[in-house]
């Protein structure tokens, strides 16, 4: 998250000198993509990757219902939150995650049990088949992306669109040569969006590696401009790492920006948007029945 990794950046005044401005009309370009109401039985093949947007807000009915999905270890971590919103968007994200993963399992959602590699990366424990279930989750203000797979390594990210955020800075600190210099050269109104294209990619990469944090970002080159599509174009572990994976932007919604990264090619991505009409209650009756 764009938080864990700017909290500390300074502010040493403008950097920027003379540039060439790129059009806001060019840098801001966005294609249009659904995101449609999943099918009654959703089925993953191996070749499919999903990604799940679901809403976190929602009163205390919403959170109450899917808390009792949730772990000792969770409840736990949801009762440390200081405010009231933010202990009911933790529970209703990993609820709502749960309730997906059960899915797919066929098992209900309290049933799926999980653990976490050495940097911190969740993954399902189990069977065979249980664990070549992959997922990963992202969550940004009121809203979670969720990305399922089957074999493949897979990491999302998803930011709000803020203008307060000092780019220039965090470009200077944590972005390659390439990319802070085309960053500077674009229209002042386009450089935002830009940015957080930049940092969810290599945040969406970062997070299928189970690197994380521990990764330094200048060392990570994508692309960006919305001309161009998503594309890993340099790692530090060469050409042969980055053509493992393909990028692509997930555009959630206009106050977001939203990458995921897959590994290997020829797979086809489904866009599904919670169904908050059917409540999460009916989703966990048609784990439950899959058993």
């Amino acid at each position: 998250m764009l938080a864990e990794r700017a909290t500390d950046v300074s502010r040493h005044g403008d950097r920027r000198g003379t540039r060439q401005s790129v059009s806001a009309a060019a840098a801001t370009r966005r294609p249009r993509a659904s995101w449609s109401p999943p099918p009654a039985f959703p089925r993953l093949a191996d070749q499919d990757v999903h990604a799940w947007l679901a809403p976190l807000e929602g009163g205390p009915q919403r959170a109450r219902g899917l808390a009792a999905a949730l772990s000792e270890d969770e409840r736990a971590r949801a009762n440390r939150f200081l405010t009231e919103r933010d202990r009911r968007r933790f529970i209703v994200c990993r609820g709502v995650l749960r309730t997906i993963l059960g899915w797919y399992l066929g098992v209900a959602p309290a049933a799926v049990e999980f653990r976490y590699g050495p940097h911190g990366k969740p993954a399902i424990t189990g069977g065979p088949g249980r664990c070549a279930l992959r997922f990963n989750v992202s969550h940004a203000d009121g809203m979670a992306l969720y990305a399922v797979t089957l074999g493949r390594e897979v990491g999302v990210d998803l930011e709000r669109v803020r203008s307060d955020v000092a780019t220039e800075e965090i470009a200077e600190r944590f972005f390659s040569a390439r990319e802070a210099a085309v960053l500077r050269a674009l229209d002042p109104a386009s450089r935002v969006q830009a940015f957080f294209r930049i940092w969810t990619r290599k945040e969406a990469y970062l997070k299928a590696t189970g690197r994380g944090l521990l990764s330094p970002l200048r060392e990570l080159d994508v692309s960006f401009l919305p001309d161009e599509p998503a594309a890993l174009l340099a790692t530090p572990l060469g050409p042969r790492e980055a053509c493992r994976w393909r990028l692509e932007e997930l555009f959630a919604d206009a106050r977001y920006v939203a990458a995921i990264a897959v590994e290997g090619h020829g797979w086809r991505l489904r866009r599904w948007k919670w169904p908050a009409h059917l409540g999460e209650a009916a989703y966990e009756r048609g784990a439950s029945s899959c058993r």
